[in-house]
C-alpha cells in the first residue's frame, strides 16, 4: 500500500503513542505456528553473529558499488549526462567492478556477494526518518505498536552467544545532540519485546571501555551497594505505574545484565586501546573505523548482533545534498581500509565463515540535481542547476530508491558472487532479481537460523519478524 506524506510532528506523535502502548503492554508470546497455520520451523543457521555496517544518509550506488558511465567534472556539462563521478576500478573478481577510492574493499570482494538490486519503496516526505525506521524494523511507520529493531529480534529469538556480552550492540550513532534525534530513538529500541533486548549504545568507540568499567577506585562492596540502591530507586520511580509488569521485569533484567558485565573479565573486549598499535592504525580512519575494530573485538568475545554506523546527521556523511563528489571521496577514505581490514581479520581468526557482515544504506542517490521534477518536496530548497557550474554541483544528490547496493561477506554467502543488476541507462532501477527490505531481512534472518515467519502475539494479534510473515529469502546468495 502506497504511503502518503507524513509530517514530522505527526510522525513523532505516532511513534510516541506506539512506544507508550509498548510500555503498557503485557509480555509478548512467541507463537509456535507460521501464517499458514503449520508448525514454525527455523532453518539451519549459517552464521552465529551478524555485523551491520550502516552507511547512514543514502550511499549512492553509481559512485560506490554499481559504477555507470564516468563523466569527469567540467564546467558546462549538462547535469543529466553525468552518471558516475568516480571511474570504475577492477576488483579481485573478474566480472565485478566498483569505484575509485575503494581499492582495499576491491581486494576482499572475492569473500562475499554483491547485491545490486536492493529496492526501497517511495515513502514520501521526511525520507531519512521513515526509511531508516523501515530498514531497521521491517515496518513502514506509523504502526500501532513499537516495532523492534532487527537486532532486538535476533537478541530475543537467539539470545546471547556469551551470557556476559550484550546480544545487541549499536556503535557510532549519537542519540542526543544531532538532527532527527527523536526519529533515531524511535527505531533504536527493542519495542514491544522489552528493554532487556534493546541495544547497548556506544556512540564513541574509543570511550566504550569507560561504559563497562566501575568508577575508578570504588571497592567491590561499595559498587554492589550502589547497584542495590539504584535498583530500589528505579523500583520507586514516579512513572512506574505506567509500566506493565512485563516491562518492569524486563527493565530490571537489563540492569542485572549490565551489572554482570561491569563485573566480568570479558569487558576488556570493549577497550580498543589494548589493540596492537599496527592494528589500531589500520582501523583508525575516524569514528567509523574505530567502530569496526570494536565490532571485531566484540564478535571475538561473543556478541550476537552489532551495528556500526557512519552516523546519520542531516547533510553530513552520506547525506550528500551538496558537494556530493568531494564528500564521497572523504567517506570512502573513512570506510575503505577498516571495512577491508575487518573482513581479513575475521577471516584470519576463523570467524568469517560464521559471521555475516552486511554493508547497506537506506537508499541510493542520483546525480540529477534536487528541485528537478520527481524529487521530493523536502529537496526544493537546494539550488537548481541544469549544467555543472561549480564542483559543489558535481556528485550524487537526489534520493533514489529504485536500485541500491548491499554487500554481504561471510556467514555462508557465496564468494565472489554478483546478485541482481540495474539498468545501464538512467533511471538505474533494478532490472534483475529485485530484492525488497522484507526479502532482504528474510535473507539475513535465514542466515542466522531464524524463520522469517517468526511471530509474537502482541495485542492479541501476530506480529512477524518480516512484514506479515511474507519475507522470501534470496537463497541464491548462499553457497
Amino acid at each position: 500500500m502506497k504511503q502518503g506524506p507524513l509530517g514530522r510532528r505527526n510522525f513523532l506523535k505516532s511513534i510516541a503513542m506506539a512506544n507508550a502502548a509498548a510500555w503498557m503492554a503485557g509480555e509478548p508470546k512467541l507463537m509456535a505456528s507460521n501464517p499458514e497455520g503449520g508448525k514454525l520451523i527455523h532453518p539451519p543457521a549459517k552464521a552465529d553473529s551478524i555485523i551491520i555496517l550502516w552507511m547512514a544518509g543514502g550511499m549512492a550506488a553509481p559512485d560506490t558499488f554499481d559504477p555507470k558511465k564516468y563523466i569527469p567534472f567540467k564546467a558546462g556539462i549538462p547535469v543529466a549526462q553525468v552518471e558516475s563521478t568516480f571511474p570504475a576500478i577492477d576488483t579481485v573478481v573478474d566480472n565485478i567492478k566498483i569505484t575509485q577510492g575503494m581499492e582495499n574493499i576491491a581486494k576482499v570482494m572475492d569473500r562475499g556477494t554483491l547485491i545490486r538490486s536492493h529496492v526501497l519503496p517511495d515513502l514520501g516526505s521526511i525520507l531519512h526518518s521513515r526509511h531508516q525506521y523501515h530498514w531497521h524494523t521491517g515496518y513502514v511507520p506509523p504502526q500501532t505498536v513499537a516495532c523492534p529493531h532487527i537486532g532486538a529480534w535476533v537478541s530475543r529469538v537467539l539470545g546471547p552467544r556469551n551470557s556476559v556480552i550484550p546480544a545487541f550492540i549499536n556503535i557510532g550513532q549519537r542519540l542526543e545532540g544531532v538532527g532527527e534525534q527523536e526519529e533515531l530513538k524511535a527505531f533504536t529500541t527493542a519495542g514491544f519485546l522489552g528493554g532487556e533486548y534493546g541495544p547497548m549504545n556506544l556512540p564513541f568507540p574509543e570511550e566504550a571501555a569507560q561504559s563497562v568499567r566501575p568508577p575508578k577506585g570504588m571497592q567491590p562492596s561499595r559498587f554492589e551497594n550502589r547497584n542495590s540502591l539504584y535498583r530500589r530507586l528505579v523500583d520507586k520511580a514516579p512513572n512506574r505505574e505506567w509500566l506493565s509488569d512485563f516491562q518492569q521485569k524486563s527493565m530490571m533484567r537489563s540492569m542485572d545484565n549490565a551489572y554482570r558485565l561491569l563485573s566480568a573479565k570479558e569487558r576488556t573486549a570493549f577497550d580498543i586501546s589494548l589493540e596492537p598499535k599496527e592494528s589500531l592504525e589500520q582501523y583508525d580512519t575516524g569514528r567509523f573505523g574505530r567502530g569496526c575494530l570494536l565490532a571485531r573485538r566484540l564478535v571475538e568475545a561473543g556478541a550476537r548482533f552489532i551495528e556500526v554506523t557512519t552516523e546519520y546527521v542531516p547533510f553530513f556523511n552520506w547525506d550528500t545534498h551538496a558537494n556530493g563528489h568531494t564528500t564521497l571521496a572523504n567517506m570512502k577514505q573513512q570506510i575503505d581500509r577498516p571495512v577491508a581490514r575487518l573482513i581479513l581479520d575475521l577471516e584470519s581468526r576463523g570467524l568469517l565463515d560464521r559471521t555475516l557482515v552486511v554493508l547497506a544504506s537506506e537508499f541510493s542517490r542520483d546525480m540529477i540535481m534536487e528541485g528537478k521534477p520527481g524529487s521530493n518536496a523536502a529537496d526544493q530548497a537546494t539550488e537548481k542547476v541544469d549544467v555543472l557550474k561549480e564542483l559543489k554541483h558535481y556528485g550524487q544528490h537526489r534520493h533514489f530508491t529504485g536500485g541500491s547496493c548491499v554487500m554481504l561477506w561471510g556467514g555462508g554467502v557465496k564468494k565472489g558472487h554478483l546478485y541482481g543488476a540495474t539498468a545501464s541507462q538512467r533511471p538505474f532501477v533494478a532490472i534483475k532479481d529485485a530484492l525488497s527490505v522484507t526479502d532482504l531481512h528474510a535473507t539475513l534472518f535465514t542466515g542466522l537460523g531464524i524463520s522469517p515467519k517468526t511471530a509474537f502475539e502482541v495485542e492479541k494479534r501476530p506480529f512477524y519478524a518480516t512484514e506479515d510473515g511474507k519475507g522470501d529469502p534470496a537463497m541464491g546468495v548462499f553457497a
